[in-house]
């Protein structure tokens, strides 16, 4: 698990193809890694990867095909900047949401503009996640844990503070940019625990207007 405050951006130096996945090394900058052991899961921009190799200056980690295909990994070069945060532990602060580091899909960054000393990011998500993604609500994007400021279908709006654009790779935003998207954990739990006994069955599918007017959570106008 991770908070979605990132600690140090890292640099993608190597990227092996290794029998239909890939194993990938990474720079992590100033990101202390004397606590890091073998096994231990580092967030690479949203995603959760599992150190094999410490070199000392870096880790190394085997990316699987699924991740590949789900994530904005999948399109990676050396050179690549990413965000780095390292597990969290039992006392560690969670100034951010709670994260898994598991990516639900990738979204497109539409607009990019400044907002006083701040930058305002609107994003596209891909439909399926919008029901996910409330005014207010948390996300994470690129590792980075994000306050939702307005919604619109399956677009969604950010602020962007200085601090944030200093110590994340957001600063290299720009139209188009592709980034991983994580919704909140609790909004993705409370869907299957809606739909009770029938989670159970093939093709239950997901969150309706008839089961939300089952258990009272919409009427009609």
């Amino acid at each position: 698990m991770f908070t979605g405050i990132i600690t140090a951006v890292g640099t993608l130096t190597a990227f092996q193809p290794r029998g239909g996945d890939v194993r990938l090394r990474i720079a992590t900058g100033k990101l202390d890694l004397s606590d890091v052991q073998l096994g231990d899961s580092i967030a690479v921009s949203g995603v959760c990867l599992t150190a094999i190799e410490l070199p000392g200056d870096g880790f190394w980690a085997d990316v699987s095909r699924e991740t590949l295909e789900r994530t904005i990994l999948g399109a990676a070069k050396p050179g690549m900047q990413v965000n780095l945060e390292k597990a969290l532990t039992p006392t560690t602060r969670l100034g951010g949401h709670l994260v898994s580091g598991h990516v639900d899909g990738i979204g497109t960054i539409t607009e990019w503009r400044p907002d006083g000393r701040s930058w305002r990011l609107r994003i596209q998500a891909p439909d399926e996640l919008a029901r996910y993604i409330a005014e207010k609500g948390s996300i994470c994007v690129d590792g980075i844990s994000l306050t939702v400021n307005r919604v619109e279908g399956a677009a969604f709006e950010l602020n962007i503070v200085p601090h944030t654009l200093a110590e994340t790779t957001l600063a290299d935003s720009q139209v188009g940019r592709r980034v991983n998207l994580e919704v909140d954990l609790i909004a993705r739990y409370l869907e299957r625990l809606l739909l009770g006994d029938r989670a159970a069955q093939p093709g239950s599918g997901g969150l309706t207007e008839a089961l939300l007017r089952e258990h009272g959570f919409w009427k009609s106008p």
